[in-house]
């Protein structure tokens, strides 16, 4: 981590100065509907959300937050786009941090006006500069989009905010591009010590998203370059928030929740394995235990496979093993692996020895 980097205060989550990378997702509600936005973000919380950020395109939106706010337990942030009246509206609204871009605010004076109101209740302000709105003058400059422009736009605009009288500022560059985006976050991180937030702009479908992110994510966090991270996906949020949990833990910069490692199958797996190992996933993928789950194809290899695992099952044709620290404690029909894991999990959650 980046030791170095200012602190930054957003409602009871720290960023920079060498806390823990905080986990960000975004609703895909519409903010207007407070009922559908509250229990999404309840749902994210549980899955380990840390801060939550709402689209603010409507003044009714921006109303909403207040109500929203109440019935939450992490930050909120407020995106805003053109509308410099929506950024008021949602700070007297109570959010704990808002997301602009200078540049599409419009004149110095509504960007003033923006910043003044954050100063007098002292709310962060999150910079976003992305490869997508970059402007059109340091597009000329550079010949096309860079990672020097990304840079560019990026201070350019946290110098306008520090001209203003204010630096409780958190800035954000995403490209699609993964290598570009690497490449800003490595040239930024040396000439800024405001906290970064770090993501792969528009990463496409779980998928595709979740290797982008990984490689972009993991090699920027992996130099010790940024603060907090968005997984950006195009699927449900809580999917943005396991994977986030993932790669922070795979970096060794998270630790605590079960990890599921399973075989690729091959022509000795008699069962349905990956079907099962999916199964496996989301039965833990919300469990509070700091354990290592095995999921193995075939019972031959399966126990020494699974000896590094503090619990793991192995299969078998029509029937499998239940497996902890490398040791068969009972064979179990097929039909009962998954109920036989889950039993040793509660086990596991209880504090009690399996008999």
């Amino acid at each position: 981590m980046r030791e170095h980097t200012k602190v930054i205060q957003i409602g009871n989550c720290k960023i920079g100065g060498g806390n823990p990378v905080a986990i960000q997702s975004m609703t895909n509600t519409k903010t207007e509907d407070v009922e559908t936005t509250v229990a999404q973000i309840l749902e994210l919380e549980r899955a380990g959300c840390e801060i939550i950020r709402c689209a603010v395109p409507t003044m009714e939106a921006a109303k909403a937050l207040r109500e929203i706010k109440k019935r939450i337990h992490i930050p909120l942030v407020a995106d805003i786009h053109f509308d410099y009246r929506l950024a008021i509206a949602a700070m007297e609204n109570g959010v704990d941090k808002i997301r602009i871009n200078p540049g599409n605010i419009g004149s110095k004076e509504k960007v003033q006006a923006v910043v003044d109101m954050a100063k007098q209740r002292e709310i962060p302000i999150r910079v976003g500069v992305n490869s997508g709105s970059l402007e059109k003058e340091i597009i000329e400059k550079y010949g096309k989009v860079t990672a020097e422009g990304l840079v560019e736009s990026a201070l350019d605009k946290a110098r306008m905010i520090e001209e203003m009288g204010y630096d409780k500022l958190v800035i954000s560059i995403k490209s699609s591009n993964v290598m570009m985006c690497i490449k800003a976050h490595e040239l930024i991180a040396k000439k800024t010590d405001y906290p970064l937030h770090v993501g792969i702009t528009e990463s496409g479908s779980v998928l595709a998203g979740n290797i982008k992110s990984a490689i972009g994510l993991g090699t920027i966090l992996h130099q010790g370059i940024g603060d907090t991270i968005r997984v950006s996906l195009t699927g449900a949020p809580i999917e943005e928030i396991r994977s986030a949990k993932l790669i922070l833990k795979t970096l060794g910069l998270r630790k605590g929740g079960v990890t599921v490692v399973s075989c690729p199958t091959c022509g000795r797996t008699q069962i349905d394995l990956i079907g099962l190992a999916g199964k496996v996933e989301e039965m833990v993928a919300d469990l509070d235990l700091d354990i290592k789950v095995a999921v193995m194809g075939c019972v031959v290899n399966g126990p020494g496979e699974a000896r590094e695992a503090d619990i793991g099952i192995a299969g078998g044709k029509g029937e499998g093993l239940l497996i902890k620290k490398g040791e068969v404690l009972r064979k179990v029909p097929e039909n009962q692996l998954l109920s036989a894991l889950e039993e040793e999990l509660n086990h596991l959650r209880n504090g009690a020895a399996t008999v």
